[in-house]
């Protein structure tokens, strides 16, 4: 148990893609499949659907305020690097929120905002030397992999749909949120959401150039990421409406031909 909480950093550092960062990552993926496969079982059971749900909820809340102890605990609990602005980690607790109340301008500000920061930090995790089995690694996956089960649980069993529209308005959400945090960081001298310098693992940000331009780089990367976000339900769409134009010609044909007879 020492081990788990213990404050300084192991000895052997967080790798990249180890076979603990891949199981990780395989747990998540397990978990975000059997939504969708027994999504139907799901939402025939209220008990199961709100189960699940306040469930959720549960896990994101306990690994914010874990974390938080955590911090203070060892000692390490600052102004400048502990408070949850960065994108993920925020979207963490919003989705608590989401989780509770279903809002879906919250589902859609989070599935392209939320589940896009999330995945950044899932394939690239900034943990430094606390690897598996530190706590700092349970809670970092747990928080992350949690945000991004919540978006698809509103998905595959509520129905929740993001729109066009509500991509372009994340996007322009996240910018101004961005600039306000990059003033915040300039007058604290704090580094949130990497706007100042770059992780110190590696991550995206190593191929968007020098600063400040890697700025732009990262807004025309975030607007990437949302668009191939939004691809399935635009795909989704698409086979919506050709299935309704299909069906109209066919109602119409029947007309024609009643109006024969």
């Amino acid at each position: 148990m020492g081990k788990f909480f213990q404050t300084k950093p192991y000895e052997t550092p967080f790798r990249l893609f180890s076979p603990e960062h891949l199981a990780a990552l395989a747990v998540i993926a397990l978990a975000a499949i059997l939504l969708f496969v027994f999504r139907k079982r799901i939402r025939r059971s209220a008990p199961w659907r709100n189960g699940l749900r306040y469930l959720l909820a549960a896990l994101l809340l306990l690994a914010e305020i874990s974390y938080q102890a955590w911090l203070i605990y060892s000692g390490k609990w600052s102004l400048r690097s502990s408070l949850p602005l960065e994108l993920s980690d925020l979207s963490a607790l919003l989705a608590i929120l989401l989780l509770i109340n279903g809002n879906r301008y919250l589902f859609s500000f989070l599935y392209f905002a939320g589940i896009g920061s999330s995945l950044q930090a899932l394939l690239t995790p900034d943990l430094s030397s606390y690897a598996f089995p530190h706590f700092l690694f349970i809670e970092f996956f747990t928080a992350h992999g949690g945000m991004i089960l919540a978006c698809l649980l509103m998905i595959a069993v509520e129905h929740y749909r993001p729109s066009f529209r509500s991509l372009w308005t994340t996007f322009l959400i996240v910018t101004a949120y961005g600039a306000g945090i990059f003033f915040l960081d300039r007058l604290t001298d704090a580094n949130y959401l990497y706007l100042v310098n770059r992780p110190k693992t590696s991550s995206v940000m190593d191929f968007l150039g020098p600063q400040p331009w890697h700025l732009l780089s990262l807004e025309a990367l975030m607007l990437l990421e949302f668009v191939l976000l939004y691809v399935p339900f635009a795909m989704i769409e698409r086979g919506d409406r050709e299935a309704d134009g299909r069906q109209a010609k066919t109602v119409k044909r029947k007309f024609h031909r009643r109006e024969k007879i």
